[in-house]
């Protein structure tokens, strides 16, 4: 988590430092279902940069002040920093790495629409993204995004496509799930955060931390608000994500569309993106006051269970730290190589109480010489330690078999859990090879 805070906080920090927009003509593809009315700019990769109630239609509620906000997606890889030929990023982007996003880059040049239909009841856009922090230099990749309208919702389907050139597998970086900026008025950032998610049990007011303003916490219902201080707004939903990122930078409660001051939010995530790799995500914006957005999540959302992957085909978005696989496309296993001291294999965040997953079962094949493996999990601060881990036998023949790993006999297995981490022995060019993983009772 160590990683993501700090790529996070340094990113939105430089975002701030922006050049102002850029003149340039719109060309807007809109839809209006009588209850909200979205507008995407075409001649901004289709990002999306009006969303507003219909009638009237009401105030837009998303930033364009520069070319790295509005609604949009956004991916992050290495190098750090990235340098294509003798483009060199500006210092203040040194840190971004590998970063295209769907508008444009930081010095004008905007994406390129491949591909865009709007039939009414929903738009899509395929287009090239800009390599935000470089002069002129698209992505060796595309993206893609569906948008339609439900209600006062917009459900949005995304997904990159990646083709570089350069194969080298890069270890995982903070993903922004999507990037979504609103206007002055929209300061208060409110989620639920506690531990009886989709049970209507009060909300909490997060405030920000700063210089500069931006802050992280666990939203266990999967959504975050941006409102003003009558507590209308822009919620955003991603189900798959409890760990948000976001905040407000200016003087709350002044400026619209093309002004400064701004309020962010972003689901996140911590992922592996391969050359290759094809990586989708959803999520839901959605309008209306704290009550009228938490009830369309209650609407959308499944109630949670504990936390299960099945590493048939991909990752699960689970990632390796000091250790290295062969890439995202599995053929039902997941071999991991460990390479240096304390390699780690780390889970997504979930949400799961303790007391409804107090066994780690997983199916694994080990080649080791030290038959033992230490797993850690994490809390709704996020923190890991020797304090919250136990070490079990594993049996190291390089054949599958089921393990069942009581974690509760562990005293400070308690609460709510939101990740795990599993540590083989530090064995340089022993492999872990993984089928299933899953919390149960």
């Amino acid at each position: 988590m160590f990683f993501l805070r700090c790529f996070l906080s340094l990113f939105l920090f430089a975002s701030l430092a922006a050049a102002a927009p850029r003149a340039y003509e719109e060309r807007m593809s809109w839809l209006d279902n009588g209850v909200i009315r979205l507008g995407v700019d075409l001649n901004l990769g289709g990002a999306i940069t009006w969303l507003s109630t219909a009638q009237g239609p009401g105030p837009n509620v998303i930033n364009s002040w520069d070319w790295g906000r509005q609604v949009q997606m956004s991916y992050y890889s290495g190098p750090v920093p990235y340098i294509v030929g003798d483009k060199h990023p500006a210092k203040v982007w040194e840190h971004i790495g590998w970063n295209p996003i769907q508008v444009g880059d930081d010095f004008g040049h905007r994406a390129q629409i491949l591909e865009e239909r709007n039939d009414g009841r929903s738009i899509y856009v395929k287009c090239i993204p800009m390599q935000w922090p470089l002069d002129n230099v698209p992505g060796e990749c595309t993206f893609e995004s569906w948008l339609e309208l439900d209600g006062p919702c917009v459900r949005a389907r995304c997904w990159i496509n990646n083709a570089r050139t350069d194969k080298t597998l890069y270890p995982a970086r903070g993903q922004e799930l999507p990037a979504v900026y609103t206007n002055g008025p929209y300061h208060r950032l409110i989620a639920y955060t506690g531990d009886r998610p989709f049970s209507g049990q009060p909300v909490t007011e997060i405030e920000p931390k700063g210089p500069p303003s931006w802050t992280h916490w666990t939203a266990t219902e999967n959504w975050t608000a941006l409102v003003n201080p009558e507590g209308w707004g822009l919620g955003v939903w991603n189900p798959d994500c409890v760990h948000f990122g976001g905040g407000f930078a200016g003087k709350p409660g002044a400026g619209g569309p093309k002004d400064d001051p701004c309020g962010y939010i972003s689901p996140q995530g911590f992922e592996i993106l391969d050359h290759d790799i094809v990586h989708e995500y959803r999520y839901d914006l959605i309008l209306g006051t704290v009550e009228e957005i938490r009830k369309q999540v209650y609407q959308r959302a499944q109630q949670p269970k504990p936390a299960a992957w099945r590493f048939a085909t991909d990752r699960q978005s689970w990632t390796w730290h000091l250790a290295h696989d062969e890439g995202w496309r599995l053929q039902g296993e997941w071999p991991v190589h460990l390479d240096g001291n304390d390699p780690q294999l780390l889970s997504p965040w979930f949400f799961c109480r303790a007391e409804d997953g107090p066994v780690l079962v997983i199916e694994a094949a080990f080649t080791l010489r030290k038959p033992e493996l230490q797993v850690f999990w994490a809390n709704l601060a996020g923190d890991m330690s020797e304090q919250t881990s136990r070490r079990f036998p594993v049996i190291a023949d390089g054949e599958f078999h089921e393990y069942r790993f009581r974690l509760a006999d562990a005293p400070n297995y308690q609460g709510v859990i939101t990740r795990l981490r599993i540590d083989p022995p530090e064995e340089p060019g022993a492999v872990v090879r993984l089928r299933s993983a899953r919390l149960q009772r």
